[in-house]
Order: C-alpha cells, then sequence, then structure tokens
C-alpha cells in the first residue's frame, strides 16, 4: 500500500492510499476533472507525489437578453 499526494502547481489535489502506482503519462480523473501525470517521484517506500497537469474548466456565459424584462 502506498501514499499517494496528487499535486497541481504546488496545490495538493488529493491524497490516497491506493495498491498501485499511477505511471507518467497516465490519464486520470480527480474531483470530476480530467487530468494527465507528469511525473512520479518517491520520497520514501511509502510516500509518492504524482505531479499533475489538469484540463482547463470552459466556463460559459450566459447570454443577458434584457429585451424580455417588462419596463416601466
Amino acid at each position: 500500500m502506498y501514499i499517494v499526494h496528487f499535486i497541481e502547481n504546488k496545490n495538493v489535489l488529493l491524497n490516497q492510499l491506493r495498491k498501485t502506482v499511477p505511471a507518467e503519462g497516465e490519464a486520470l480523473t480527480i474531483k470530476g476533472r480530467k487530468g494527465k501525470v507528469t511525473s512520479v517521484t518517491n520520497i520514501d517506500e511509502k510516500t509518492i507525489h504524482v505531479q499533475m497537469t489538469m484540463d482547463p474548466v470552459n466556463k460559459s456565459k450566459l447570454a443577458s437578453d434584457n429585451t424580455k424584462k417588462k419596463k416601466r
């Protein structure tokens, strides 16, 4: 069993106790966001740091339609 710390830009995304260690280039989903493993670093025999790059979140803006508002 390994303690795996998933990190993105010095921000810890998730700490997880796992039986296997993710490989470099593997695609993972953490907290509903997709990302890829960029590097895997062994700190000691049980602790592992995994650097991730997450796909950017596209936020769609709602078009404000003011023509339907009632004028006073």
